[in-house]
C-alpha cells in the first residue's frame, strides 16, 4: 500500500488513522515500565488465555504477564487491517509490536484476530490453545464492545451508555480551536436498552468461554479466571455504576459467583472480578462526563496515580501467589483503592462543581487528557517524527501451529 504521512484527523474522539510507529512506541513504553515495577521478574510461566488483549487494561495485562512473569499467553482481539484508504486500527499495530518484542525476548505470545462473541471463533481459539498449551491456568476477560450477536437466538444486541431512571447532565471535553467543555444531557435508558447492554457487556460471553474450557477438560489445577471491571466515583455513578453499564457490571460480578459455585466447583477453580482505576481508553471516552473526571483525577492525584501497567502488575502479583490484592464484601479484587481514597475524592468533588473557565485554566489537567487521547491512536508520542511517511501495511503476527510451550 506504500508509505504515507498520517495526521491525527477525525471527528470527536474518533480518528481516521492510527500511526504504526507511535503505537509501537507506546508498547515499548509499557515494557520499560513493567521492567521498573517488577525489578526481579518471577518466571511463574502460567498458561494464559486473555480475551481482549489489544488496548487498555487488556493490553497492560498482556505486557505485565509476558514481561513480568513469563506467561505463555494466547491473546484474542478484534482489529482492522489497513486498507487502500485508511491505516490499520491502533490495536492492530500494538499487537504486531508486542509480538515482535515478545519474540525478541524469547517469550511465548500468540495473537488471534477474531470476534470473541462468535462461537466458531471461540472453538477455533480453543483448538489452537489445546495444541499449543494443552490447558489453561488463567483466563482473563477484558472486553468492551458495542454489539453482540446472541449465539442461541441470533438477535443482535447493542450496548448503550445511559443513566437509569432520570436524565444525566455533565460537561464533556471537546477539541475545537483548542480545548473546550460542552454541556451534554443524556436521557434515561429504556428497559430494552438496559437488557441489551447487559447482553453485550455482562457475564454471558465470559461464562461461555469458561464453560467451554471446562467441557474440553482444559482447566489447569487451581484454575483462576478474572474479568476486569470498574466501579468508579460517586460523581460519575449516575452515568456509570447506576446506569446501563453498571447493570452489566452487576451481571458480570454475579457471573463470577455462579461460575465459582457451579462450573468451577469440581475443578477447584475460582472466578473473580478485578476492579481497576479510571484510565483513558476508547471505551471510557464513550461515557459522558468521564473525560472531565479523568482530567480532574489526574490534576488532583498527580504522582499518586497508578498507570494501567502498575494496576496490571498488582493483578499478576495476586494471580501468581505474591502480594494478595484487597477484596471487598462482594469478593471483588479492589485495585482502585488509590482512586477512591476519601481525601482524593473530596478534592475532585470540589473541583467538579467549579465553573468551566476555572477547569480550563488549570483545575483539570486537560492538556494531559488530550495527549493521552491522541496516544491511543499513536500520535503525540515522544521520539516519533510525524512528518515522515510510514508504511501502514503491517502484517499480523504469524500463528504457530506447533511449539514447545
Amino acid at each position: 500500500m506504500g508509505a504515507r504521512v498520517l495526521r491525527p484527523e477525525g471527528k470527536g474522539f474518533l480518528f481516521l488513522d492510527s500511526h504504526p510507529t507511535g503505537c509501537a512506541r507506546t508498547v515499548d513504553q509499557m515494557i520499560r515500565e513493567i521492567g521498573v515495577v517488577v525489578a526481579n521478574p518471577v518466571p511463574a510461566r502460567p498458561r494464559v488465555l486473555l480475551i481482549g488483549c489489544s488496548a487498555g487494561y487488556g493490553l497492560a495485562t498482556a505486557v505485565a504477564g509476558l514481561f513480568g512473569h513469563g506467561t505463555r499467553l494466547v491473546g484474542v482481539c478484534y482489529e482492522r487491517p489497513a486498507t487502500a484508504r485508511r491505516s490499520a486500527s491502533a490495536g492492530w499495530y500494538r499487537i504486531a509490536a508486542l509480538a515482535d518484542r515478545a519474540a525478541d525476548a524469547g517469550l511465548q505470545f500468540t495473537a488471534i484476530n477474531g470476534d470473541c462473541f462468535d462461537p466458531a471463533v471461540r472453538a477455533a481459539v480453543l483448538d489452537r490453545v489445546a495444541r499449543l498449551l494443552g490447558g489453561i491456568d488463567v483466563l482473563i476477560y477484558s472486553v468492551a464492545a458495542p454489539r453482540r450477536t446472541d449465539p442461541v437466538t441470533g438477535a443482535v444486541h447493542h450496548s448503550v451508555v445511559k443513566p437509569v431512571g432520570g436524565a444525566y447532565r455533565a460537561r464533556n471535553v471537546a477539541f475545537a480551536d483548542g480545548i473546550v467543555l460542552r454541556e451534554v444531557t443524556v436521557e434515561p435508558a429504556t428497559e430494552a436498552e438496559i437488557e441489551s447492554t447487559v447482553a453485550v457487556m455482562g457475564g454471558a460471553d465470559w461464562s461461555d468461554w469458561v464453560t467451554d474450557l471446562a467441557a474440553r477438560g482444559m482447566l489447569g489445577a487451581g484454575f483462576q479466571t478474572v474479568a476486569l471491571s470498574y466501579v468508579g466515583s460517586e460523581l460519575t455513578a449516575p452515568i456509570y455504576r447506576q446506569g446501563t453499564v453498571g447493570r452489566a457490571k452487576d451481571d458480570l460480578e454475579q457471573t463470577a459467583r455462579r461460575l465459582t459455585a457451579s462450573v468451577l466447583a469440581t475443578a477447584g477453580g475460582t472466578a473473580l472480578t478485578s476492579v481497576n482505576c479510571a484510565a483513558v481508553t476508547m471505551s471510557s471516552l464513550a461515557i459522558p462526563g468521564i473525560s472531565v473526571y479523568l482530567s480532574l483525577l489526574r490534576a488532583a492525584a498527580g504522582d499518586r496515580a497508578q498507570s494501567p501497567i502498575r494496576q496490571a502488575a498488582r493483578l499478576w502479583d495476586h494471580l501468581t501467589g505474591g502480594v494478595q490484592a484487597p477484596a471487598d464484601s462482594y469478593g471483588r479484587l479492589r485495585l482502585d483503592d488509590w482512586e477512591l481514597a476519601a481525601d482524593l475524592q473530596r478534592d475532585i468533588a470540589a473541583r467538579w462543581s467549579e465553573p468551566t473557565e476555572r477547569l480550563i485554566a488549570g483545575l483539570a489537567d486537560l492538556d494531559w487528557f488530550r495527549r493521552e487521547f491522541r496516544q491511543l491512536y499513536g500520535f503525540d508520542v515522544a521520539g516519533v517524527n510525524y512528518g515522515l511517511p510510514v508504511e501502514v501495511d503491517v502484517p499480523w503476527p504469524e500463528l504457530p501451529e506447533h511449539a514447545e510451550w
